[in-house]
């Protein structure tokens, strides 16, 4: 089962998106900033970061900076809305899939499911 760990400071989009996953058949743990997020870390615990950009603390960015620095082996995937901001800053992100918000819930699970090449079918959601 592929693990994911969520980082989205909006309490009801977060827990929102970790029941859609959850629903489809993803391990999801959900928090509310990087600075939660940053313990949980630990090479081969988590398959996928999924994460907002803008977070109080600590940004989507330096969290998934931090997260590959720990574990190679982790995918990023930003979630946001204010995408074109945030990576106009010209820093060094890990290589990610940026999902920019409003978006489907059919269209996130799509995404991680390419991730990770399920061949699971969710249906529709």
């Amino acid at each position: 089962m592929v693990r994911i760990l969520l980082a989205e400071d909006d309490q009801s989009m977060r827990e929102y998106l970790q029941r859609a996953l959850q629903r489809v058949g993803y391990e999801v743990e959900a928090v509310g900033c990087g600075t939660e997020a940053l313990p949980l870390l630990q090479p081969g615990r988590f398959d996928l970061l999924l994460t907002d950009i803008v977070m109080p603390e600590m940004d989507g960015i330096e969290l998934a900076q931090k997260a590959s620095a720990i574990d190679s082996a982790i995918r990023v995937m930003f979630i946001t809305g204010f995408a074109a901001v945030a990576l106009q800053a010209g820093r060094t992100t890990p290589e990610a899939k940026l999902l920019s918000k409003p978006f489907h819930l059919k269209d996130l699970v799509a995404e991680v499911d390419r991730l990770f090449q399920s061949e699971d079918q969710h249906g529709r959601l």
